[in-house]
């Protein structure tokens, strides 16, 4: 399948109201900056809409784009460095493009690089010398009169909580509905920023033969898979939740895959998965907290403890996000907030850097509500990411109907070859890579 992106317009849209001069400057959280310089993408299809012509969706697009901006100003602004974003005649670049393809095309048989092209930019390859834009749009109509709406955030301003926040805003003012969906904008003084230049590894992206695909779950699959995944658990009762129980699933499979490579036999196993800090502080922090308010939980499968099944992959997981409470975010809080924050990943860094353990990076957007972004012509058809070239990176999506989850994985080549064939992650991926 060829796809060609014809640039047809850019614009630049600022916040409808000016931004007081107390505002200007931007101050980075602590988890702000130690986050990672890459921008977090989404892509958002939509169907035709009726009774509406394409002049009229980009003037609608972009003037509540505009009046959201207002109070989401910092995404209008510019990263300097590792502290601030400079928010001083702040805008959006939004773009306005053709694509000559049909959008029934992309939905049968979606293809990675194919997808990627309907971003404003490469949301992993970023300069780290100069300032660089908080978020860019670009709006994709297809031949049929459909639509993708691509969007790149920066992960040094936002998580993926605040991009579902944002994006809520955003429809709802394009609806005409003036719901107050206000930002929490005080991350910085939730968790200070440390005052010296922090330098953050960044050697988990690399420009390797890395490849990403997508496998689709449903939900008699996850069902299957939750009672599977709960024989042997008896730690405190509960069933595995749907992504504790897929979790596991592709731990297993790619530690099968492993089995052999380099004359190696089962390797160790590092499991990182993200969590949201903001119910885990008391009091809750506000639902639209804007910023990195999330911290990672990191599980350890060692070689020598015998043959891991489902559930062992699901206990080693609960220990470890059970630790991270509000006691954990006090630490992330203080004075060495920051030596608190390196303490779960650095020394299974030191030894993924060394080949030797695997270190499997998870993060679930499930609970995103990517599919309630009506824009005023109805939900989108699919939403997806980007091919992400990180190492054993594993982002969780839910559908359109919520009950199936699409897994997108990043293996090596040979390590996905192996991975794909696994018979025990075939007993329950419903929907082929490559469809």
């Amino acid at each position: 399948m060829q796809m060609k992106i014809e640039i047809v317009s850019e614009d630049q849209c600022k916040p409808s109201s000016p931004i007081p001069d107390h505002l200007k400057s931007y101050k980075l959280s602590l988890l702000d900056q130690i986050a990672p310089m890459f921008y977090v993408p989404v892509i958002l299809f939509y169907s035709a809409p009726e009774n509406i012509d394409d002049t009229t969706i980009v003037d609608k697009l972009k003037n509540s784009l505009s009046e959201t901006l207002t109070g989401f100003y910092p995404l209008a602004g510019r990263i300097e460095g590792n502290a601030s974003v400079d928010c001083e005649d702040g805008a959006v670049v939004f773009a306005r493009a053709r694509a000559n393809i049909q959008l029934s095309e992309i939905l049968k048989s979606p293809e990675m690089d194919l997808v990627q092209q309907l971003l404003p930019l490469d949301p992993y390859n970023i300069r780290m010398d100069k300032a660089v834009a908080a978020m860019a749009v670009q709006l994709n109509f297809f031949d049929c009169g459909g639509m993708g709406i691509g969007i790149c955030l920066s992960h040094k301003i936002a998580d993926g909580a605040t991009l579902s926040s944002f994006l809520d805003a955003w429809a709802t003012r394009s609806r005409g509905v003036f719901e107050n969906i206000t930002p929490f904008l005080n991350s910085a003084t939730i968790f200070p920023p440390r005052d010296k230049q922090i330098f953050m590894p960044s050697n988990f992206i690399k420009r390797e033969k890395f490849v990403t695909k997508r496998f689709v779950f449903d939900a008699s699959s996850l069902a299957k898979l939750k009672v599977k995944a709960s024989k042997g658990l008896c730690t405190d009762g509960r069933a595995p939740t749907r992504v504790e129980a897929l979790t596991a699933l592709i731990c297993k499979s790619s530690m099968n895959a492993k089995i052999g490579t380099l004359g190696r036999g089962r390797p160790s196993m590092a499991i990182s998965h993200v969590v949201n800090l903001r119910e885990r502080t008391a009091p809750p922090l506000p639902e639209h907290s804007f910023g990195n308010i999330w911290w990672v939980a990191v599980a350890s499968i060692m070689k020598d403890e015998s043959k891991p099944e489902l559930h062992d992959f699901v206990v080693q997981l609960r220990k470890v996000i059970k630790k991270i409470d509000d006691d954990c975010v006090r630490k992330l809080q203080g004075e060495d907030g920051f030596s608190h924050a390196c303490e779960p990943l650095k020394e299974t860094s030191e030894l993924a850097s060394k080949g030797e353990i695997e270190f499997f990076r998870f993060s679930s957007w499930i609970r995103f509500s990517l599919y309630n972004t009506d824009f005023g012509w109805g939900k989108p058809t699919w939403a997806c990411i980007s091919n992400v070239p990180i190492k054993n990176a594993v982002i969780l999506l839910s559908s359109s109907s919520g009950d199936r989850i699409e897994a997108w994985v990043t293996l090596d080549e040979e390590d996905m070859a192996k991975f794909e064939r696994d018979h025990e992650l075939l007993e329950f991926v419903s929907v082929a890579p490559s469809s």
